[in-house]
């Protein structure tokens, strides 16, 4: 994995987190909005909205240079429109370029002939 492939998936692992917390306390805003008269909707929104670009374009970017095959972008967008789905894409990710470290390592060091 050369660095430019790392730093897309690393960016859109440090984004994912941040924009599943905004849409789970959009939720929130939400119910708060018609239940009391609490409304922190319009603020929420618009910081969701700007998270979820930033995941949208950076999902793209990984998957551009990552050559990702259609079931895996597929499956990182689909977490990007579910609640806490950011969360498990954080994870999925972080696992992937801890594989992809030991496995350029390994390479490094002549263990393996990938």
């Amino acid at each position: 994995m050369d660095i430019k492939t790392a730093t897309a998936l690393r960016r859109l692992r440090l984004v994912s987190g941040p924009e599943a917390i905004s849409f789970l306390v959009l939720l929130v805003c939400s119910v708060l909005k018609r239940t009391t008269d609490f409304n922190a909707v319009p603020v929420m929104g618009a910081v969701h909205g700007f998270l979820f670009v930033l995941y949208v374009l950076f999902w793209a970017d990984a998957w551009n240079r990552a050559k990702w095959p259609l079931k895996t972008a597929a499956f990182y967008f689909l977490m990007s429109v579910l609640p806490a789905g950011g969360f498990f894409a954080e994870r999925r990710l972080k696992r992937e370029a801890e594989d992809a470290v030991i496995a350029s390592r390994a390479r490094g060091e002549g263990v393996v002939q990938a």
